[in-house]
């Protein structure tokens, strides 16, 4: 036998193991993908023109919890959810995940599978894992463990965090997200000049911390004529007993400067509220509210 010829039998001989393995390999996906997808027992949860959310209820599992005087508590749940996708949801997806050089094919992308770790004491989830699929359920992408997000009326995972604290506790975190008065108008104020500003905070969000009232608010000021003149979305820590408060994070929007982060000027110092601004008449709403409804501001605590 030549050497050349050797060399030409070699080369077919590892070209053909390639191929051989490479098939096996794209097979498996495709039957493990299928696999966990047939083993999910999908809950519907929304849909609308570019989504629809479910999670599986059997997946649900408490990974972390406390012992309290009032018995052991959840910290840590872990649990499988799925998204579907119209076109235009996986455009929008793809956009914000940056991976149209993957993905440049939006029409591809059918589903996603996430394993979410959700903390319910600080209303946050983390991807562990999340996998995107096409319709043939065979792998496009996937990514590994993303950042800790904390559930407000702005995240698209809130929905899924609701669900699955309820698989738990059962005192309706998804009922009060998806509530109609789920936010509770704090004060409304009408300068001389026809200015209003109103303050409404998200009562799925709130939650007690020794004397703390935390919360989301969202605060929309427009002039005379309707103009919106500024919008501010805020986490504020309201001391109940002192009536004093201070802002955690949040974003700020003006016609001028569109979103942005909205910088504290207290540099995380609480500030007086005083009795005679509007800012009270919310204070006292709190007060009310966090008494009227102390098993739910007290929910998941240690």
């Amino acid at each position: 036998m030549t050497k050349t010829i050797w060399h030409k039998r070699l080369l077919f001989f590892l070209v053909s193991a390639f191929l051989t393995f490479w098939t096996i390999g794209a097979a498996l996906s495709t039957v493990d993908a299928a696999t966990v997808t047939k083993a999910q027992q999908w809950t519907w949860l929304s849909s609308n023109d570019k989504y629809s959310k479910f999670f599986d209820p059997a997946s649900v599992t408490v990974t972390r919890k406390a012992t309290t005087p009032h018995g052991d508590v959840a910290t840590e749940i872990e649990a499988w959810t799925k998204t579907g996708y119209s076109y235009e949801g996986a455009d929008e997806t793809i956009a914000n995940y940056d991976i149209g050089d993957v993905l440049p094919n939006s029409s591809l992308l059918s589903y996603s599978l996430a394993r979410i770790r959700v903390n319910p004491q600080n209303r946050t989830v983390l991807c562990l894992q999340e996998t995107f699929y096409d319709a043939d359920n065979r792998v496009i992408w996937s990514r590994a463990e993303g950042n800790v997000k904390e559930m407000n009326s702005q995240e698209f995972d809130e929905e899924f965090y609701g669900a699955v604290v309820d698989q738990v506790f059962r005192l309706g975190e998804l009922a009060r997200i998806k509530a109609d008065n789920r936010w509770r108008q704090l004060y409304e104020d009408k300068t001389a000049d026809g200015i209003v500003t109103i303050a409404k905070a998200d009562t799925s969000t709130m939650r007690m911390k020794d004397a703390n009232l935390i919360y989301w608010e969202w605060l929309h000021r427009q002039n005379a004529d309707a103009k919106v003149l500024e919008i501010k979305f805020v986490k504020k820590v309201v001391n109940l007993s002192k009536g004093t408060e201070k802002v955690l994070v949040g974003k700020y929007w003006s016609p001028t400067t569109r979103w942005q982060e909205l910088e504290d000027d207290m540099e995380g110092r609480y500030r007086m509220i005083g009795e005679t601004s509007p800012e009270y008449k919310g204070l006292e709403i709190l007060r009310a509210y966090a008494k009227g409804y102390s098993m739910w501001v007290n929910r998941y605590s240690l």
